[in-house]
């Protein structure tokens, strides 16, 4: 799912939830969990913040399994 996929590519960057959330710059940590847990969904505009700061493109959060 999209949130292990992720958590997966943050911990391959060595990033905590908290570094995450300040690259994104709109979600703090506690988003950040509740996205990695599918507790919270993402709007596209979301995804595309999610992906820059984890220096990905948004395909390869969503076409990869995690």
């Amino acid at each position: 799912m999209l949130g292990q996929k992720i958590k997966q590519l943050r911990k391959q960057n060595n990033l905590s939830q908290s570094e995450l959330a300040r690259r994104t710059r709109i979600f703090n940590q506690s988003q950040i969990s509740k996205i990695e847990n599918n507790a919270r969904f993402l709007k596209a505009n979301e995804l595309k913040i999610i992906a820059d700061a984890l220096g990905v493109k948004i395909e390869e959060l969503l076409d990869k399994p995690a």
